[in-house]
């Protein structure tokens, strides 16, 4: 068995230990490559397995390929059709990325609730803006916290909204199981009622043909106008126009952003200068367990690949996620 590993942001390399412990598994008549994407390729033409992003001419080139394990929790990129309809497996990060993801989203909330952003701006002349950021100050106890899409993320985000006191609703277009913070994951039809009643609304889902530009017009107008919308998954999900519009109207209150509908955003999108958003460019997955959590995953799932045992991660091709 021949596997390809395309080193990338997420998994900027391979320790020298785990690479050992891979070719281990794979014994002596297989071999385990450790290659670039211009070089991967030269390797493709006999891969059964690659850890990496593939694209569509790097899957053409690999007509022996049977598993890939994307180095990401987002799968969207691999959706050409060519992939799309082949017998390869995909897993990925999906469940791994959650506690992190969360972290940052909760950073952009009380970078506006507690008005943090602000007092960046102003620096020392912050004393002299003192009483209007004391006014515009809010504590997040006893607010309506809405997740779109209850997985990994969704999860994760809840825990933190619930140590924070809120009260935690979600929707889901799957009938997955609550949690102790939220015991009734609400279907897409009720997606209407998440938004009017939540007082921060998080985007928690992948990208897929049924989520991309689901933040639309009529979405943020149903939102409240002291509502705060946050995003650490997909950019895609929010319709740009619909997105500036509602935060220079003030039909929602603020966004804070890790991903934008664009990406990079150009320099002279209004999202950049607007007071009530704050944005990192896309950031949020980075944390110092990520390696370590891909590459075990990945170990554990070439065990299961070579027993024949179901792998974790696995993605639904069809559905997207």
């Amino acid at each position: 068995m021949k596997v390809l590993i395309i080193p990338g942001l997420t998994l900027p390399n391979v320790p020298e230990a785990d690479l050992l412990h891979l070719r281990n598994l794979v014994g002596h008549n297989g071999e385990v490559i450790v290659t670039d994407h211009q070089d991967a390729h030269r390797h493709a033409a006999d891969a059964e397995v690659i850890l990496g992003f593939v694209n569509r001419e790097l899957f053409q080139a690999a007509p022996r390929l049977r598993w890939v394990q994307s180095i990401s929790s987002g799968v969207d990129m691999f959706f050409y059709p060519e992939f799309v309809a082949s017998d390869v497996v995909l897993t990925s990060e999906k469940g791994l990325v959650g506690e992190h993801l969360a972290d940052h989203g909760f950073g952009l909330l009380l970078m506006l609730t507690r008005q943090l952003a602000t007092a960046l701006r102003h620096g020392a002349d912050g004393w002299n803006h003192r009483p209007e950021m004391r006014f515009a100050e809010i504590e997040l106890t006893g607010a309506t916290f809405g997740i779109f899409g209850f997985g990994g993320t969704g999860r994760a985000m809840a825990r933190r909204a619930a140590a924070f006191g809120m009260r935690c609703i979600a929707v889901d277009r799957d009938d997955v199981p609550p949690s102790s913070e939220v015991t009734d994951v609400w279907g897409p039809d009720r997606f209407n009622e998440l938004l009017s009643e939540s007082d921060v609304v998080s985007i928690c889902c992948p990208l897929t043909d049924e989520t991309r530009n689901c933040f639309d017009h009529d979405a943020f107008a149903r939102m409240k106008p002291e509502a705060f919308l946050i995003n650490v998954t997909r950019g895609e999900v929010m319709d740009e126009q619909a997105l500036v519009s509602a935060l220079q109207t003030g039909q929602i209150r603020g966004a804070g952003l890790d991903v934008a509908p664009r990406e990079p955003l150009p320099a002279d999108s209004p999202l950049w200068s607007m007071p009530n958003v704050v944005m990192t460019p896309h950031t949020a997955g980075a944390s110092q367990f990520r390696v370590r959590r891909n590459i075990e995953r990945f170990t554990s799932n070439l065990q299961r690949f070579l027993d024949g045992a179901p792998l974790e991660g696995m993605v639904d091709k069809k559905l997207g996620y």
